[in-house]
């Protein structure tokens, strides 16, 4: 599946080297990806997500979101103490460390997060600025085309 060579689009674009830094590392990627804790990405509206983390057996201070330059990391690590004193008879809510990975959009920041229910709310906003938004430009006539279009009337 390595037969693709983006060589050929540098040729005429500038700036997408990002891109070819992500294609290449979903094709480098190993085909087994982790499952612990399981995620959902929804799409709230056009420019607003929430990724949701099942989070069962951590609370909020042993949680931590981060955000780095286009990229969203979330980790969580139990207190060793806290599981030494206890005795299980039989142990199946996992409360192993984990650290997911999110690769975030230019432009995309994050709005907020919420711990309830087991249950870790991420909002996430794509705020495009001013000066990248399309934008009308009037297009001013000419003194000529003026006259014409009043010798017309």
């Amino acid at each position: 599946m390595r037969s693709f060579d983006p060589t050929p689009l540098f040729r005429t674009s500038v700036g997408f080297d990002r891109m070819a830094d992500l294609m290449d590392r979903v094709l480098t990627a190993d085909t087994v990806q982790p499952s612990y804790p399981p995620y959902n990405i929804e799409r709230i509206d056009e420019n607003a997500y929430r990724i949701s983390i099942a989070v069962a057996g951590f609370t909020a201070d042993e949680l931590s979101v981060e955000a780095r330059e286009n990229l969203l990391v979330i980790s969580a690590r139990k207190a060793e103490d806290e599981d030494a004193a206890r005795k299980y008879l039989h142990r199946g809510i996992a409360t192993r460390a984990f650290e997911r990975r999110f690769h975030l959009a230019d432009h995309v920041r994050i709005d907020g997060a919420k711990h309830a229910d087991g249950m870790l709310h991420i909002e996430l906003k794509r705020e495009i600025p001013e000066a990248l938004k399309p934008r009308r430009i009037e297009i001013a006539r000419s003194e000529s085309a003026a006259m014409l279009d009043s010798q017309a009337a």
